[in-house]
């Protein structure tokens, strides 16, 4: 990959990146003073990054893995590459803060799971990405850190809850990013940063520490990226099973071939579209996203109009019993003092309420009818390899509204509603990427959602790299950098 001439380091991806350190010819810190100094320009006026470590504390971790080059040795891929930590987990020394005052002061004093393998494969933790509070709702703003802004816009949202991940990709503050998925948080910010975003399998990527190990399922860490090949590249390196999540996957960790040649002519796609007007689409999406598949039709994938075949109520209904019962649990520990409620938001607080509602029987029921969701899906991929939905429903909307009220004049019943879209590859546990699908007359990007079978994730990313082969138009459009 050949850089441009002003920024030839922030503007190779991971991978080249990685081979250009490994080669000798970029050094570990030459890597970190171009990302520190663009950092320093351009991250106040995004906020994509936060809890920053000391330069002169980076530029020695850096000299140091020059000098374990020097002797020949490589910690991994990622020997030397600058990374940000989500703030929704642990890494050793610096603040978790989940973007909630009253964790403001938290420091982790050991990493999560996720951290200690991307710092076995070489990484330098440089810091933390933005995230709303709790990583509750696709827009990323709290009252420790403030807003995230859009990087194609700063008048506007960014998504999230991966949001300040995106943002730094997008700018190129972040060579390759983690964050982690349960509503579409890997998904939509990535779709509004013209990147891409994984949300892995079921149990793919383990995570740890949890507070529940067996239900907890619908959340899960991931990789984002500025190519299919990074994305594949950290995919394999926070997968695998451990012994801390007994439900974690432990074949095909290491997703060998994801990157290889394949025919894309034997790759049905089911477009999913708006389901048939149940969805709430503002305008100019369904057409977006119907040119990326247009650009994947023009290397022979089939493209056919789908179903879901299940009622969508049923699916949305049973949805919020799941998210409202983890939700719950994860805001639980904060409400054990009165005084607490203060300091939380008023969303987090609701999904609280609304969870003490619920029965046993109410969410065994919406088990039940997860169940049925998700046989209906493998029924699906009985007539198409791939599903496909846009990855949002509305275009990034103004940073200082909460969440969008309204999506082409229907209201939204719930601040999560106009992100339902998202919910089927998470319901049923399945890969799903979403891809950049263009941008709208006002210069703000889409994302298209590429659902796999189960387990599949190596079939997704195959297709995403084939995909991203034919848009380097659209991948070649830099966000109009203020600052």
């Amino acid at each position: 990959m050949n850089a441009p001439a002003d920024e030839p380091i922030t503007a190779l991806d991971a991978s080249a990146l990685s081979d250009a350190i490994h080669a000798r010819r970029i050094s570990c810190r030459a890597v970190m003073q171009a990302y520190l100094e663009r950092i320093e320009r351009l991250n106040p006026h995004y906020n994509a990054l936060v809890s920053l470590r000391p330069r002169d504390v980076l530029l020695a971790e850096a000299d140091a893995c020059d000098a374990e080059l020097a002797l020949g040795h490589s910690r991994g891929w990622l020997h030397g590459v600058p990374q940000a930590i989500k703030d929704l987990a642990n890494a050793a020394g610096l603040p978790t803060t989940l973007g909630s005052p009253l964790m403001r002061h938290f420091v982790a004093r050991e990493d999560g799971l996720m951290v200690a393998r991307m710092k076995q494969a070489g990484c330098i933790v440089i810091g933390k990405s933005n995230v709303p509070e709790f990583g509750l709702g696709s827009h990323t703003f709290n009252s420790v850190f403030g807003t995230t802004v859009n990087a194609f816009d700063r008048r506007k949202c960014a998504g999230g809850s991966s949001g300040g991940a995106a943002v730094a990709l997008a700018l190129r503050l972040l060579p390759v990013a983690d964050g982690s998925d349960f509503m579409g948080s890997l998904r939509n910010p990535a779709a509004w940063a013209n990147v891409f975003g994984f949300r892995p399998s079921q149990g793919r990527v383990p995570m740890w520490p949890v507070q529940d190990v067996w239900i907890s399922q619908l959340g899960t860490e991931g990789p984002m990226g500025r190519s299919v090949r990074d994305v594949a590249r950290l995919l394999a390196t926070q997968a695998g099973w451990s012994a801390n999540a007994p439900l974690s996957i432990a074949d095909g960790a290491h997703l060998e071939g994801a990157e290889a040649t394949f025919d894309p002519k034997s790759t049905r796609i089911g477009w999913l579209a708006d389901l048939d007007g149940y969805l709430a689409m503002e305008p100019g999406i369904l057409e977006r996203c119907a040119q990326g598949l247009g650009r994947l039709q023009a290397l022979g994938c089939p493209v056919e109009p789908a179903a879901l075949g299940m009622a969508p109520e049923r699916v949305w209904d049973a949805w919020l019993v799941w998210r409202r019962v983890l939700v719950a649990a994860r805001i639980a520990p904060f409400l054990l003092k009165d005084s607490h409620r203060a300091h939380i938001k008023p969303e987090a607080l609701w999904e609280h309420e609304q969870a003490a509602q619920c029965s046993a029987a109410q969410f065994m029921a919406a088990s039940v009818t997860r169940t049925q969701f998700h046989q209906q899906m493998l029924k699906l991929f009985e007539q198409h390899d791939v599903l496909a939905l846009p990855t949002a429903q509305v275009w990034p909307f103004d940073a200082s509204e909460r969440w969008p009220r309204q999506i082409a004049g229907r209201t939204m019943d719930t601040y999560h509603r106009w992100m339902e879209v998202v919910i089927y590859a998470t319901f049923a546990g399945l890969p799903c990427i979403s891809v950049p699908a263009g941008f709208n007359a006002a210069g703000l990007p889409m994302g298209l959602q590429l659902i796999g079978r189960p387990r599949d994730d190596a079939g997704v990313l195959r297709l995403a790299a084939a995909y991203e082969a034919v848009i380097g138009d659209w991948l070649a459009v830099q966000p109009p950098i203020e600052g």
